[in-house]
């Protein structure tokens, strides 16, 4: 299994304050739907390249239907941990909205071939009150047999993915000692910086 490809989907979570879709009722209570969903969107992205006006248009819609099915804001806070509070209400916001952006525009668009490619099969979710596990176990032509887990959490009935474990790995607490090495030889200015070339990188 080729891990750091199957991470380009989970790395950047680089998932913020972003306005997406309200869910649909039917869907708001249901965790499994809610991870169906986020991945059938993923899907549907299209990449060729360069793509066509109308396939970037109709990327920034898909990527903006997926986003809306993770709580960004939480996982940018879990994701800075400790310098998350040493940052100002300005600096904050701007993170979570350069993380959501990196997920629309580099994790999203890098798994869809990946996602695209393999055959899901669900386990039972586990609950416990307001938290969710999907767990699920991919069959990729490429990639082997991988098992995935999609963690999500309840707000106001609808539930958000909050973080994803691949192998027992956890894409939140991989971010975050990412993060926390940038930080500690460099800055947080730094983390941002690099985090805003990457996007500019696919966005120019």
């Amino acid at each position: 299994m080729k891990l750091p490809k199957i991470l380009q989907f989970l790395a950047v979570f680089t998932l913020m304050g972003l306005a997406g879709p309200v869910l649909d009722s039917a869907w708001a209570d249901d965790p499994r739907a809610t991870v169906q969903q986020l991945i059938q969107s993923i899907q549907k992205m299209h990449h060729q390249k360069p793509p066509t006006a109308e396939q970037r248009q109709a990327n920034e819609q898909i990527s903006r239907q997926a986003v809306a099915h993770l709580n960004v804001r939480q996982v940018s806070q879990k994701t800075l941990g400790k310098y998350w509070k040493q940052r100002s209400k300005e600096e904050q916001d701007r993170f979570v909205q350069l993380l959501g952006d990196l997920f629309r525009y580099v994790a999203f668009p890098n798994s869809s071939k990946f996602f695209g490619a393999m055959n899901l099969i669900y386990a039972p979710t586990r609950l416990d009150r307001k938290r969710a596990t999907v767990p699920l176990t991919i069959l990729h032509p490429e990639e082997g047999e991988v098992g995935l887990e999609f963690v999500l959490e309840q707000n106001s009935r609808r539930w958000k993915v909050v973080d994803v474990v691949l192998d027992g790995v956890s894409m939140r607490n991989n971010l975050r000692a990412q993060f926390y090495k940038v930080i500690k030889q460099h800055d947080y200015r730094e983390l941002r910086r690099r985090l805003e070339k990457k996007l500019k990188s696919v966005r120019d």
